[in-house]
């Protein structure tokens, strides 16, 4: 996971929708365009963006793909956030 490719998916208000439907239920892509005034290929494309940034993952349950959220990415950005606040710490040459 790279920090660039996350806060791009992240940027986008439809990829924040998705991950918050995904927060209470593991959903289909149909499932989840249906929440959706979109096209398919416009969802299809979406998850695609929160894929490649290790946001959710897929898994594939007969003809379906059921797609969740990866709570571990998540752990992961939260704890940089934690680490760049922390007080009185430097890093590469730079000062707080």
């Amino acid at each position: 996971m790279t920090l660039n490719n996350m806060f791009k998916a992240l940027s986008d208000k439809t990829r924040r929708q998705i991950i918050k439907l995904l927060k209470n239920s593991d959903l289909s892509a149909g499932e989840i365009a249906d929440h959706f005034s979109l096209s398919k290929p416009s969802i299809s494309h979406h998850l695609n963006i929160l894929k490649q940034a290790e946001l959710i993952l897929d898994e594939r349950q007969g003809q379906n793909i059921i797609y969740s959220l990866n709570a571990t990415v998540f752990q992961e950005v939260i704890g940089w956030f934690l680490e760049i606040t922390k007080p009185g710490k430097e890093e590469g040459g730079f000062k707080r």
